[in-house]
């Protein structure tokens, strides 16, 4: 459960990534069934999920030094 409450934002990125590389696949894809990536739902949910784990990653990172900063003012 700690680990969790320290990585919600991480966790929050992976599901909203993997929730909108589905979304991709199922309304833009691919018609002709070549492209690698989106015309398997599972591989544009493995990449959508990436990219959402990544971006909040460094959203996490970005917040954490102001977080420690207000501790030591206090």
């Amino acid at each position: 459960m700690k680990m969790i409450k320290k990585h919600y934002l991480q966790i929050a990125g992976l599901l909203i990534g993997l929730t909108g590389g589905y979304l991709y696949y199922k309304f833009i894809g691919c018609q002709s069934g070549s492209c690698a990536i989106t015309s398997n739902p599972y591989m544009s949910m493995l990449w959508g999920g990436l990219m959402g784990y990544l971006l909040l990653d460094m959203l996490a990172n970005y917040l954490k030094p102001k977080k420690e900063a207000e501790k030591i003012k206090d």
